[in-house]
Order: structure tokens, then C-alpha cells, then sequence
């Protein structure tokens, strides 16, 4: 096994499906099937997911919304998508906890960095939801400071893409994928892989990045197995 404690970032948008909106069933239990069968080979498993299919804050504030409101809309999004993930692991029998960046009990446990290794050491999968607590920081930024501060061994990044190229690869068919690129090429390539401040977060604290598609099942075990099938982001 690869990794040991690992911090998964997925997708709010994936959540979506084949839906426009909201939250797939099938894509969801797809998501906690495969979360649920690393657990249950030992590995220490945190998640940050994304907000964007219910509400965006940055492009709420593009149609009018304060950006503070709207970007704790988002963070709101990001607790809803964290309770159903967090219920579809329990239906598989997964112990879980979700823990908050903004007091909200009960629906949560207000988070902090003691809690959250005590729960990873007993087996529990834990969702850290509401991003940072703090409006303009992305999810990414949440996931990069949720990362660092549990020490895990790598940020696992699932999206739809399978890892990182030279241009977006669904519109640009020459596009190249890079096998692995370091944290000062992603910023002076101006890939977007992450947000500024998610890689320069990385960077200064050596956070090993992995890159990969979350969508097709089974590739987050091929990626705990050591399977190169996205890109690795590393000094």
C-alpha cells in the first residue's frame, strides 16, 4: 500500500452525475463504495468535497451576491454534499464523522486538528465540510490546509480529468498529460490545477498533489496501490 493516511478532495460538480444539478444517488454510493474498501484495508481516510452543484460562491457574486454571503452559501453547499456522503457510508456500515469549520452542532462536530487524528486513528472516515470557515478560500484552499494540518501523506485531487496537461484536454485534443510536473511549473504554466494559494500551501509545506479521475470506479484503489494513472505534484 502507497499511502496511508491520505485527504481525497472530490468534486461538488461530480456529485451532479449525469444530472445538472444537485446530488446523484448512483455516483454518490459509487464514491462511498470505493471510500469504504480503503477503509477497510487500514487507511486513514479525510475528505474536503466541493459545493459547486448547489451554489458557487464566486459566480454568485458575479449575479449580484456580497461575495462574504455568497461565498458562505458555498460553504453551506459543502456541508450538505459532506451529511449525504456521510450517509451513504453509514448505509454501507462505515463508521463516519463530519466535522465543521463553523460551529453547527448538530448536524456536525466543530472541527479541530486533535479530533480529527483521534477519529482517523479509530477507523473513522472523516468529512471536514464548510471549507476554511472563511470567505475567499476556495475548497481546494480548505483541502490543501485539511491535508497539511491531519499530515497526510499525499492530497488526492478526484475530478473528471485523468490528471494534468499541458491545456485542457476536452478542448484541445493535442493536449499532453503530464505523468509528474513540479508545484513551480503548475504556477508558471499557469495550469489550472488548483487555485494559487491551494499550490502555493502545497508547496511551502511539501504536500504531495495527485491528480486523477474520480469518475471511473476502481481508480481510487489503483491509486493507493501505487498505479500511475494521473500526475503526481511534487517539489
Amino acid at each position: 500500500m502507497k499511502f496511508k493516511r491520505i485527504l481525497l478532495k472530490l468534486s461538488g460538480e461530480s456529485l451532479m452525475g449525469a444530472q445538472g444539478y444537485g446530488i446523484d444517488p448512483q455516483r454518490l454510493n459509487q464514491y462511498a463504495q470505493q471510500i469504504k474498501a480503503l477503509a477497510d484495508q487500514g487507511v486513514e481516510i479525510g475528505i474536503v468535497i466541493g459545493g459547486g452543484n448547489i451554489f458557487r460562491g464566486l459566480s454568485g457574486s458575479q449575479k449580484g451576491f456580497d461575495r462574504v454571503k455568497g461565498d458562505q452559501m458555498g460553504m453551506l453547499a459543502t456541508v450538505i454534499n459532506s451529511l449525504a456522503l456521510s450517509s451513504a457510508l453509514e448505509a454501507l456500515g462505515q463508521p463516519v464523522r463530519v466535522l465543521t469549520a463553523a460551529r453547527m452542532e448538530p448536524i456536525g462536530d466543530f472541527y479541530n486538528k486533535a479530533k480529527a487524528l483521534r477519529l482517523l486513528a479509530k477507523g473513522n472516515v472523516v468529512i471536514m465540510a464548510g471549507g476554511t470557515g472563511n470567505p475567499y478560500f476556495t475548497t481546494d484552499t480548505a483541502s490543501s490546509l485539511r491535508a497539511i494540518e491531519i499530515e497526510a501523506d499525499v492530497m488526492l485531487k478526484g475530478t473528471r480529468v485523468d490528471g494534468i496537461y499541458t491545456a485542457d484536454p476536452e478542448k484541445d485534443p493535442t493536449a499532453s498529460k503530464f505523468k509528474e510536473i513540479t508545484y513551480d511549473e503548475v504556477l508558471s504554466r499557469g495550469l489550472k490545477v488548483m487555485d494559487l494559494t491551494a499550490i502555493c500551501m502545497c508547496k511551502e509545506n511539501n504536500m504531495p498533489i495527485y491528480v486523477f479521475d474520480m469518475d471511473t470506479v476502481g481508480n481510487l484503489q489503483k491509486v493507493i496501490n501505487g498505479e500511475e494513472i494521473g500526475t503526481l505534484v511534487k517539489p
